[in-house]
């Protein structure tokens, strides 16, 4: 019952306010290369979109992680459904059902390169200040 309380609730919060949010927080701790996949023309795609960015060590990608936690909760009052991979903080995946967010180290992202898996998608890419 909980899940379904959880999911009505991600239902109405906007797309654009949860992905503004969590561009702040990835601008916070200076993520680097943010880019948004709108998967939203494909077919049988998993979410609407996803937040793809970098840090340059595993420190970073975690306090960038912690960063769009704490900036998605505090502006929103919303949390990801899922994280994974904050062991190694190579790449961690959040997931907030209808946004996806994918944070790498460079050569991981390099490596996975998954905006080319996603070819169709239209991205966006975010320019930053630092």
């Amino acid at each position: 019952m909980r899940k379904e309380q959880n999911l009505m609730i991600k239902k109405e919060i906007n797309n654009d306010q949860l992905i503004a949010q969590i561009i702040k927080g990835i601008e916070e701790v200076k993520g680097n290369k943010i880019e948004i996949l709108d998967l939203r023309e494909i077919e049988n795609t998993v979410c609407d979109y996803f937040v793809i960015c970098n840090g340059t060590s595993n420190t970073q990608v975690n306090a960038i992680v912690n960063s769009i936690q704490k900036t998605v909760s505090k502006a929103l009052k919303d949390k990801p459904l899922h994280i994974e991979g904050s062991d190694n903080a190579e790449w961690v995946l959040m997931d907030y059902v209808n946004v996806v967010v994918h944070v790498f180290q460079k050569h991981i992202r390099e490596y996975y390169d998954i905006e080319s898996l996603w070819g169709d998608a239209k991205i966006t890419s975010i320019e930053t200040n630092y």
